[in-house]
């Protein structure tokens, strides 16, 4: 049971480093003066999830075999990461995501003063 806690623990903590959640709660506590309260409406939000996370695999676990479970979640992660990938290669920008509307927030205030244009370039001459 230990055991399983903790690589529970280690799994999960190491796969939410970095991640848009983690950004999230970064991002809203730099706007408060109040992060203890951010962290427990996140930490709530963080354990309701899990908890629904550990009732559906409970639940699936007993219908469907874990093998399928686990081909399942792998076929899944790898094809949001193959779809991230191929974003990130064609430089294009999702306007619905957090990242996007900041990005496309900072871009429209820069305007044509020393702001980028739609290439990226800065106006400046460029050395070869």
């Amino acid at each position: 049971m230990l055991a399983l806690l903790a690589s529970t623990f280690v799994t999960v903590f190491l796969a939410e480093l970095g991640d848009k959640t983690q950004l999230a709660i970064v991002s809203i506590s730099g706007t408060s003066n109040r992060p203890g309260a951010v962290f427990a409406g996140s930490s709530f939000a963080l354990v309701l999830a899990s908890l629904v996370g550990a009732a559906a695999g409970g639940s699936l676990s007993s219908v469907v075999p874990t093998n399928s479970l686990q081909l399942a979640a792998a076929a899944g992660f790898l094809i949001i990461g193959t779809r991230l990938i191929l974003r990130s290669g064609s430089g294009k920008v999702e306007l619905g995501s957090n990242t996007g509307s900041a990005i496309a927030a900072a871009t429209a205030t820069a305007g044509p003063e020393g702001g980028a244009d739609e290439q990226g370039h800065d106006g400046e001459p460029t050395t070869p």
